[in-house]
């Protein structure tokens, strides 16, 4: 009798000794798999912020400047050019719809109105 307890307890033992191994090895599993995820992570910050270097360097009105000076051969701004407010014309008025039309009203007074879908032919 006292044999099969003993036999079992020891049998419970090693299955636990497994399970605590192999919760054991997958949370080094999960650890090895998050430092590799962290490590592009760094990569990739490290790449976004020499890009937005590289950005800031090409997007510098000198360079602009220089490139549309030797591609473009644009004449260079006179200032006449240039002139005042009072010489644009006046803003166009917008166009308002009368404060009595609603078209929605008109819609839902209307029964045959029915939306995208057809009337019903009677």
């Amino acid at each position: 009798m006292f044999r099969v307890i003993h036999i079992c307890v020891i049998a419970g033992l090693i299955m636990a000794a497994a399970l605590v191994y192999k919760i054991k090895f997958d949370s080094t599993l999960q650890g090895e798999k998050v430092a590799k995820v962290e490590g592009k992570i760094r990569t990739t910050r490290s790449i976004i912020a020499v890009l937005r270097a590289e950005w800031t360097r090409l997007d510098t009105p000198l360079r602009i400047q220089g490139l549309t000076g030797r591609h473009l051969h644009l004449q260079p701004v006179k200032p006449s050019q240039f002139s005042d407010f009072d010489h644009l014309p006046d803003r166009p008025l917008p166009i308002v719809p009368p404060a009595n039309a609603d078209a929605l009203g008109a819609m839902l007074s209307n029964p045959d109105t029915t939306g995208s879908v057809p009337a019903a032919p009677r």
